[in-house]
């Protein structure tokens, strides 16, 4: 049966949510009170330093880890009320390095309706989506490049048709090249499917490219949330105008 999704208009809310990890000596708070709405079908690029807790706002939407406080609404249901296979096929997430299992293409291609007790019915057409060509799936997929990896990590998510797209890092390691090509086509599924898209990345020009909206992530606290175009030309807040002209620097 298929599941009658809430259609509201913000698909993805965030309510005052803290996520804390603790160690040995002692409690890290990793993000504090985010509260943020983001739109159905948008894309909403987030940018910071390297451990504010960008990737741990990703990791909570699908509940490969769960808030200490705060609720996280997904389509208008919160996460921990959702049954986790549901969630996580509405919820497709992909990592900067596009990690493979052992086995060929088409075997990592398959995982995600395997893992569903489902047989994957005409997997060319994913390889085709995503700009492989069908001889690739026989091949182990450790052979291919990193670019052929990230697009058949992408194709491997789209498998469970998800409304929401969390993508982490996802062309740090390619070429410029290859960046631009998986950007193309995380901007064709966006709008082919409307598939509502959360982007970290740590390149600021590729997240003015592709956002809709750009979020600032610093010491795990919401900076500032506007749409793109004005996030950069105009910024409102001091800690963001100095985070923007600190990496302009750098540049």
């Amino acid at each position: 049966m298929d599941l009658e999704l809430n259609t509201e208009e913000f698909i993805i809310e965030f309510r005052h949510v803290c996520k804390a990890f603790m160690n040995q000596r002692e409690t890290i708070q990793v993000l504090s009170d985010i509260h943020a709405k983001v739109e159905a079908g948008s894309i909403v690029t987030i940018i910071g330093p390297s451990g504010s807790g960008k990737s741990t706002i990703l990791s909570l939407c699908n509940l490969l880890i769960s808030p200490n406080e705060g609720d996280i609404l997904i389509h208008g249901k919160e996460v921990r009320e959702w049954d986790i296979q549901e969630l996580r096929r509405q919820v497709g997430i992909a990592f900067q390095s596009g990690p493979m299992i052992n086995g060929t293409a088409l075997e990592n291609l398959t995982l995600p309706a395997r893992l569903m007790g489902k047989t994957l019915e005409h997997p060319k057409k994913y390889m085709d989506y995503v700009g492989l060509p069908e001889e690739l799936l026989s091949r182990e997929a450790r052979e291919l490049s990193g670019g052929q990896r990230q697009r058949l990590s992408l194709a491997r998510t789209l498998v469970n048709g998800p409304s929401i797209l969390l993508l982490d890092e996802v062309t740090s390691a390619l070429d410029s090249n290859s960046t631009f090509a998986v950007e193309e086509l995380i901007l064709q599924i966006n709008r082919d499917q409307n598939t509502t898209i959360l982007w970290v990345t740590h390149d600021l020009a590729q997240a003015e490219r592709v956002g809709d909206q750009t979020w600032l992530i610093m010491d795990g606290r919401l900076i500032e949330s506007a749409p793109t175009k004005l996030f950069f030309s105009e910024p409102r807040e001091k800690l963001t105008r100095q985070f923007l002209d600190l990496k302009r620097e750098k540049v």
